[in-house]
Formats: C-alpha cells, sequence, structure tokens
C-alpha cells in the first residue's frame, strides 16, 4: 500500500462563473458537476490534464473576507506549462494581471504569479530540464548547489 500521486486540490469560490472563466483562460475546462438533489451545484471538477483535477466549491467566502495570506496555511497552487511566456502573454492579452514576471526561480525554473478570482495565488511553473524535480521524476541526481539542500528521506 502506497500513496500513488496527489488526487486534486479543492477551493471554495466566492463567484463559480468567474472562476469558471478563469480557469478557462488557463486551458482548464469543466468537465462534470456533482449536484444536490435540487440540481443545485455541490462542486465542480475542472480537468487539468491526464487524471489531473481541480475541485471547485460554490459559496465560498469572498476574497475581502479571507485571512490574508500570511496567516493561511495554503500558501499557492502550482500549474505547469512548456511555455511560460507564451502562457503569460495568452493571460495579459485576456486582462489577466501578472503579480510576478517570468524569472528563474532557486529551482532552475522558470516561474510566473498570478491570482484567481479569489485572490488564490498560482504559480505558473516551466520545468527546466537542469532542475532537482526533473532530475528525481527522471530517476537521475542533480548537482548540490548553495541553494538545494537534499532531503535525507
Amino acid at each position: 500500500m502506497a500513496i500513488l500521486d496527489i488526487g486534486h486540490p479543492a477551493f471554495g469560490c466566492h463567484d463559480l462563473d468567474a472562476s469558471l472563466a478563469f480557469y478557462a483562460l488557463l486551458d482548464i475546462h469543466e468537465s462534470f458537476r456533482l449536484l444536490h438533489d435540487d440540481g443545485s451545484t455541490i462542486l465542480v471538477y475542472l480537468h487539468v490534464a491526464g487524471d489531473r483535477f481541480i475541485e471547485l466549491f460554490p459559496g465560498g467566502p469572498s476574497p475581502e473576507s479571507r485571512a490574508p495570506l500570511g496567516q493561511q496555511s495554503f500558501k499557492h497552487l502550482c500549474l505547469m506549462t512548456d511555455d511560460l511566456a507564451g502562457m503569460v502573454e495568452h493571460l495579459r492579452t485576456h486582462g489577466i494581471a501578472i503579480d510576478t514576471e517570468p524569472k528563474m526561480g532557486l529551482d532552475f525554473n522558470m516561474q510566473a504569479w498570478i491570482r484567481d478570482p479569489d485572490g488564490t495565488p498560482i504559480e505558473l511553473m516551466q520545468i527546466a530540464m537542469e532542475s532537482p524535480q526533473r532530475a528525481i521524476a527522471d530517476g537521475t541526481t542533480f548537482p548540490e548547489s548553495d541553494t538545494l539542500v537534499r532531503s535525507k528521506n
């Protein structure tokens, strides 16, 4: 018995339609809904890729009433892309604010930051061939550096 993967993140969203439109700009679309007996929406599953999904629950708190980010245990959602620059420009042309322009992170991957309509920070990441994530996923090793510390587990 072992954990095989992450199933999905689940978010309460204040405005379901605004959230669906936002994720559609990321090419992440509704795949199905679970409904109450009265036909109202319990949650919406968005299909990311393969067996990766995001759950959206309507009726979440307004962005203004949420605890400040520094006081939450949840920090961000990371979405992978194979064309970070293209994704950023696509979002910019659709009016999405880019909080942090594309730059290299400490793990050598390129990243940019945006927020969903509820204020959830979203990291857009393009994996670099020299990143520790790529090396571990490929079953190889990565060189030690001043910014990376390998876990002993």
